[in-house]
């Protein structure tokens, strides 16, 4: 067995978890129409701010993005979301801990969390432009 023959290639799949009754209280509140407009509005912005999170990753702007992280918890527990707000609190708590590789490693995963949990939500409610 040769070198090439012992890499091993590791698949990262994210379990998404949206709480439905978040959703449906959403729509219940707000009517269906102002719901997919508030929800359309709500995936626009956790998509900008996870997308910040990881520019202030690459800057080792700690606060900015320890602040940037929180408020990702606060949008997304409001949408149901819980996955996401998870994994973005545990970016903050790494940030505070000042473990940088931690930071990182669980900000990846953050990045992959809310590409999921974007596009899970987006698939459920079949949300449309």
């Amino acid at each position: 067995m040769n070198e090439v023959d012992k890499i091993v290639t590791l698949e990262q799949k994210e379990s998404v978890r949206l709480d439905p009754d978040r959703l449906n209280g959403l729509y219940r509140q707000l009517g269906d129409t102002n719901a997919v407009d508030v929800l359309c509005r709500t995936v626009e912005e956790l998509a900008v701010r996870l997308s910040n999170c990881e520019r202030l990753w690459r800057q080792r702007d700690w606060a900015g993005l320890r602040k940037c992280a929180k408020s990702l918890v606060a949008i997304s527990e409001q949408v149901g979301m819980t996955a996401l707000a998870r994994v973005a609190g545990d970016v903050a708590r790494t940030v505070d801990a000042g473990d940088a590789v931690a930071t990182g490693a669980t900000l990846s995963r953050l990045i992959r969390v809310g590409e999921r949990s974007l596009t899970a939500v987006w698939d459920q409610q079949d949300l449309s432009i």
